[in-house]
């Protein structure tokens, strides 16, 4: 029960129940408020209130409490500087201290809002209205405002909060316990959601900067209450609260805060930064703190974030967009909605501003997409309509943009093709400065490696395309009479339109026509490596149709072959300019003897035989150009092989490096067919050569050889090679038998690449070529099991090559009687066989018609063809 004790000097001299009043109780306090009232100034009253949660009279519960009870009354007070409670502050009816006091007929007050209740009640139940402390019937029930008492009870809670905001603003000082301060900024936050006006009074205490520098104390609790306090002091747009936040490092605080593993304190820091971020004057201040925006980034696009942090950091950010640096940091990290909004939709100047600014950013593939479908149409026509400065600043956008396959196509859906070329052959006043058509060749060359169709969009009313007669010659003009930049950028145009099988012809046909091979061939001696890779790039594209052409410009040219070898000759790793420099090479016609005797006055072939080594032995790492750079080192080093004919300096240079065992071991390159092909033809021509560089030895004649006929027959030379019938090795004659060739080479006639076992089949066929023993070369075919996989070529004839050298070979194989009479037997081999005499051109159907005698399907003296020789 809620009671009032009246002290003087200590002394309790009167108590009251205020739950249950009566007229006497009423009048007995009334004489002792008097008597106080009449005493000297130097008596103090003190109250010991105690405003429980108690019922009310309309059974409500109180919503103010003073509880003092724990603190002796002078000593409490003059520690809070807080003035007492006096009873006529407080409203009869609901206990508390009165908002809007009004008088009533009796004299009394009240609470406006309690007695308007009580008046309500009398009426609905029937009575006259009546006062509810003299229980006296009512006249009037008009009420009077009590402006004095109200602007007096006003005047004492701003009183009794300003010493208590004191008091916590000494507990927010250094070196207060941890409870304290969290009691003190309960308070703060209380007053703050009582009054609005109360926000200016923390401000005007200087309490604010007390609270900002609880973010940096030790305990969680304390930081996050903080937080939260802030908030509280920040809400309903108090911009001059906020800017009192601002200060200092606090912002850069409350963004450390966003990326702490605690979940609360990264809650409270989002929700106080959106408040804060409401502050125009804030926006700025929050950008430039280092990291806000890419952190606020991260958050907003979060999956595993809370819903309303992420929707906050989502709010924050779009508040911040109100600024161009902030929509440029945004850009930076990978948000270009705000930019590319500003570039759609902004004042010229802004627009100009964000086109400079995208051409600037380095953007991901997935974000060069977003751009160019966002705003790739209205780039495309600041391009085309703009001023000078408007149009740089879309084409270097453009540029960055292009550089991805994906965008670059959406480009070219709008439009972006025919103003670019327009812009690269525009001359006279029109026309762009060179710094800018640097660029545009540039995203040019973007949009040809794009592997678009480029082919077949109209540049002009004529309708001619990037790829007709005329484009072409002015892009080789272009290249040939501009600088350094703009050459390299339109020569990666022709590395693109020369990469595609739809295109590349129609480039040839304009390079043969204009006559520019060699000033393209020129390029590779430029100091600008850039452009040499270009160049030499675009050459490898072009060789496969312009041998021979290149090969004739080489051999009419100083420098340029040289220069060749030594791009593929450096040792930095393999680039893709090596790989490209060693394919044009490999293109060349291996036939052309001149050109490769100009290779070995570069010292080109043991360079390669080198590299090939180094490959080989692991000594060069792979990488992505590896194998088409050992594809190129065998073919060229191949070309060797088609010159041993009357040449003993090259045989010489092949017996030095051994070279056929070097093919040997190239042979077993599984996955690179390639390879394997070239190593194969290269021992076919080795191995031609094997009968005429054996060693022929000749026996001593034998005594009596006539007299004793058993000494007739020639005797054993140990050592001799059976097929060659001479002293034979791999590396001085090249022996396929002495080199363990045989079994590797069969082993590649059951390979799915038919130009792999057409080679390999071609060099064992050189067993059993004229000028050797042939039965044992068929000897030795059959120890390597290899007469199996002969005959299943012939059985399959996969193509024409291969059935024709299977009859020539299988012919000779059966020139052994025993053989013969093992395959007469089957049926298959003599059906293949009948099948090459009916359909085989003129010398097949020779060959299968003495084949076809050896296994008796046809009589030795039907000779249906005149003879030829084997």
């Amino acid at each position: 029960m809620a009671t009032k004790q009246v002290r003087i000097g200590g002394i309790q001299v009167g108590s009251i129940d205020l739950k249950v009043v009566s007229l006497k109780e009423l009048r007995r306090f009334d004489l002792i408020l008097r008597l106080v009232k009449a005493m000297p100034s130097s008596f103090s009253l003190h109250t010991n209130c105690s405003l429980v949660m108690a019922e009310s009279w309309d059974g409500s519960s109180s919503r103010h409490s003073c509880d003092t009870s724990r603190h002796s009354g002078d000593s409490y007070h003059a520690k809070l500087h807080i003035e007492p409670i006096y009873e006529s502050f407080v409203c009869p009816l609901t206990k508390q201290i009165m908002q809007d006091p009004v008088t009533i007929e009796t004299g009394h007050t009240f609470e406006r809002e309690a007695i308007e209740k009580w008046f309500k009640e009398c009426n609905e139940s029937g009575r006259r209205p009546f006062c509810p402390l003299t229980l006296k019937e009512l006249n009037s029930i008009d009420l009077n405002s009590s402006i004095a008492l109200r602007h007096t009870i006003e005047e004492w809670i701003q009183r009794n909060e300003a010493a208590q905001l004191e008091n916590t603003c000494k507990s927010l000082g250094s070196g207060s316990f941890e409870s304290d301060i969290l009691h003190s900024l309960d308070y703060v936050v209380n007053i703050c959601q009582k009054s609005r006006s109360n926000k200016h009074l923390v401000r005007n205490a200087e309490c604010i900067p007390l609270i900002t520098d609880m973010l940096k104390n030790s305990s969680r609790k304390v930081r996050c209450k903080a937080l939260q306090t802030l908030l509280v002091v920040a809400a309903e747009d108090n911009d001059d609260n906020k800017e009192v936040m601002a200060a200092g490092t606090t912002i850069r605080t409350i963004v450390k805060f966003l990326s702490h593993d605690h979940t609360l304190e990264r809650e409270a820091a989002v929700s106080l930064l959106y408040e804060l971020s409401k502050s125009d004057s804030l926006c700025e201040k929050i950008g430039v703190v280092n990291g806000a925006i890419l952190i606020l980034v991260g958050l907003a696009s979060s999956k595993s974030e809370n819903v309303i942090t992420v929707e906050k950091a989502e709010k924050i950010l779009e508040n911040l967009e109100k600024f161009e640096k902030n929509v440029r940091q945004m850009a930076e990290n990978g948000r270009l909605k705000p930019l590319l909004t500003l570039l759609l939709n902004g004042s010229p100047e802004t627009q100009l501003s964000m086109a400079a600014y995208l051409g600037e950013l380095v953007l991901s593939n997935e974000v060069k997409v977003f751009v160019a479908e966002t705003a790739g149409f209205t780039l495309v026509d600041v391009m085309r309509r703009g001023t000078k400065q408007a149009r740089e600043a879309a084409l270097k956008a453009l540029n960055q943009v292009s550089s991805h396959e994906a965008s670059a196509k959406i480009l070219i859906q709008a439009g972006i093709l025919p103003p670019l070329v327009q812009d690269l052959f525009t001359v006279g006043v029109n026309q762009l400065p060179m710094k800018l058509k640097e660029v545009s060749a540039s995203v040019l060359a973007n949009i040809v490696a794009s592997g678009a169709a480029v082919e077949s969009i109209p540049l002009d009313q004529d309708n001619q395309t990037i790829v007709s007669e005329d484009v072409v010659h002015n892009l080789l003009h272009l290249i040939s009479n501009t600088g350094p930049a703009i050459e390299c950028k339109l020569l990666q145009v022709l590395v693109g339109l020369t990469s595609s099988s739809t295109t590349v012809l129609n480039i040839v046909s304009a390079i043969k026509s204009s006559g520019a091979t060699i000033s393209l061939i020129q390029f590779i001696e430029t100091p600008q490596r850039d452009i040499r890779t270009a160049s030499i790039k675009l050459l490898h594209n072009l060789s496969p149709y312009m041998a021979e052409e290149l090969s004739d410009a080489l051999q009419g040219t100083a420098g340029q072959l040289g220069s060749l070898v030594r791009v593929i000759s450096e040792n930095n790793g393999i680039t893709e300019e090596q790989a490209s420099a060693i394919g044009v090479l490999a293109e060349l016609p291996e036939g052309d003897s001149v050109l490769t005797r100009r290779l070995l006055s570069e010292e080109t072939f043991p360079i390669m035989i080198s590299k090939v080594l180094k490959i080989r032995h692991g000594g060069i790492r792979g990488g992505r150009f590896v194998t088409p750079y050992l594809e190129g080192l065998v073919r060229v080093l191949s070309r060797i092989t088609y010159l041993l004919e009357n040449e003993p300096g090259i045989i010489s240079l092949v017996q030095e490096y051994n070279l056929t065992a070097l093919f040997i071991d190239l042979v077993q390159t599984n996955g690179i067919d390639k390879v394997q092909m070239v190593s194969a033809m290269a021992l076919k021509n080795l191995s031609r050569q094997s009968k005429n560089l054996k060693v022929t030895v000749i026996p001593e004649p034998v005594i009596c050889t006539s007299i004793f006929s058993c000494f007739n027959k020639q005797p054993d030379v140990s050592g001799l090679c059976r097929v060659h019938r001479g002293l034979c090795s791999i590396r001085g004659s090249f022996c396929l038998v002495e080199g363990k060739a045989v079994e590797k080479l069969i082993a590649c006639l059951d390979h799915n690449n038919e130009k792999v076992v057409e080679a390999a089949f071609a060099a064992l066929c050189t067993l059993l070529d004229d000028g050797v023993d042939i039965e044992e070369g068929v000897l030795a075919l059959c120890e390597a099991d290899g007469l199996k996989p002969i005959l299943d070529i012939l059985l399959e004839s996969r193509t024409d090559t291969l059935r024709r050298l299977a009859v020539w070979a299988v012919e000779r194989i059966l020139r052994t009687e025993d053989i013969a009479y093992e395959i007469s037997g089957d049926q298959k081999v003599g059906t293949a066989l009948v099948e090459a005499f009916h359909h085989g051109d003129y010398l097949t159907r020779q060959i299968a018609e003495r084949a076809l005698k050896h296994v008796d399907k046809l009589p030795n003296f039907s000779a249906v063809f005149p003879k030829i020789n084997g």
